[in-house]
Parts: structure tokens; C-alpha cells; sequence
């Protein structure tokens, strides 16, 4: 399989081959910086939530970083049923930089210069996506 010249589906492609599941690592970084944040999730049935509510992100980001197919509108509609929740949008959007962290963790020396531009780029539109809405 060829690597793909996008970095951050690259920074994804280098984390798949050395974690199983980022699921464990994302939310423990992001209940570590936000504490607040594991009272909104269910004891029951929660980690089925949060697999899914990763994947989805995760497909939201490589569409966002990626060709903007439509997948990254999730990232708008989010927006607005985490303001229903009660969700913070400082929160909502740590948790793109969260799952940057837990990346650049995974695949350690790999992160490059490019991949780190390219993440804070991505999170900086993220930023104003939410700000804008």
C-alpha cells in the first residue's frame, strides 16, 4: 500500500500501524486536560460511544484535511448538538487538538515538521469552522 502524500492522513496511516485502537489513548489524554468532560458520557454503553463518536471525528477530519466530500459538514452539525448538550465549543474543539496529541504520541520520531504544520493548520480552521457557526 503507498503512503499517502496528505499529512495528516499520513500522521493516521503511521498511527494505524502501531496502535490497534486509539479509542483508549484519546480519551484518556482528554479526561486528563478536561476533567469536566467524563461527567457527559454515560458509565453504561460508553465505550461503544466513544469508538463510534472517534470514528466519526476521525472520518470528519481526513474528509476536512482531505477532498471535502461532505463528510466534514459533521464537524458544523456537531457543532450545534454539543451546544444542545451543553458541550462547551473550547471543549469541542480541544478535542481535535487531543486527538493531534495522542497521534504525535503514537507515532513519536515519525512526526514530522510537515505532519506538525499541517495539524496545526487543520485545527486552526477547525477553530474558526466552529467559530463561524
Amino acid at each position: 500500500m503507498m503512503a499517502s502524500s496528505n499529512p495528516i492522513e499520513r500522521s493516521f496511516e503511521l498511527a494505524a500501524e502501531r496502535c490497534e485502537d486509539l479509542t483508549p489513548l484519546v480519551y484518556r489524554r482528554l479526561f486528563d486536560a478536561h476533567p469536566e468532560a467524563r461527567t457527559m458520557f454515560r458509565t453504561e454503553g460508553s465505550e461503544l460511544v466513544k469508538g463510534s463518536m472517534l470514528a466519526l471525528t476521525i472520518d470528519a477530519i481526513l474528509d476536512f484535511a482531505g477532498d471535502r466530500t461532505g463528510h466534514f459538514r459533521l464537524i458544523m452539525s456537531e457543532v450545534s448538538s454539543h451546544d444542545a448538550y451543553g458541550t462547551p465549543r473550547e471543549l469541542f474543539v480541544a478535542f481535535f487538538g487531543i486527538i493531534a496529541q495522542a497521534l504525535r504520541e503514537v507515532i513519536g520520531a515519525d512526526w514530522s515538521n510537515e505532519i506538525d504544520a499541517a495539524w496545526r493548520k487543520l485545527l486552526g480552521d477547525i477553530e474558526s469552522l466552529v467559530a463561524a457557526q
